[in-house]
């Protein structure tokens, strides 16, 4: 089980690099925000999903196989489970809405994409 948390960990890692190096290389804003958001967003789902798993196995270890002594164990598996479910779902509306809401207000101020401007050439 423990491999599936590091796995889950990695790739979730992997795309805040990812999102990290696309900060740095795109040309423009537009580019730039798309990368940080989409990576980091997803990245931060895998870390997420890591975070739950290590948590569900420390409690069916603690419920069904009796490994651990520990009273609050279970109670507190519990909450870091619907803390992270909780995290993850504010995280996936949060970026969302934040990287609508930057975009809009570079275009709305004049900042050209780096591409083509499809909206420009329907004017």
């Amino acid at each position: 089980m423990i491999e599936l948390v590091y796995f889950a960990l990695g790739i979730g890692l992997l795309f805040n690099l990812l999102g990290v190096l696309g900060l740095h290389r795109f040309p423009d804003a537009y580019t730039r925000l798309h990368a940080s958001t989409q990576c980091v967003t997803f990245g931060a789902l895998f870390i997420g999903a890591g975070v739950i798993i290590y948590s569900f196995s420390r409690l069916s270890n603690h419920l069904f196989l009796f490994e651990s002594t520990e009273v609050f164990m279970a109670p507190q598996s519990i909450i870091l489970i619907i803390h992270t479910i909780i995290a993850i779902a504010v995280l996936l509306v949060a970026n969302a809405t934040e990287s609508h809401a930057i975009a809009k207000a570079a275009y709305k101020t004049g900042l050209k994409p780096g591409a083509i401007d499809a909206l420009e050439a329907k004017k």
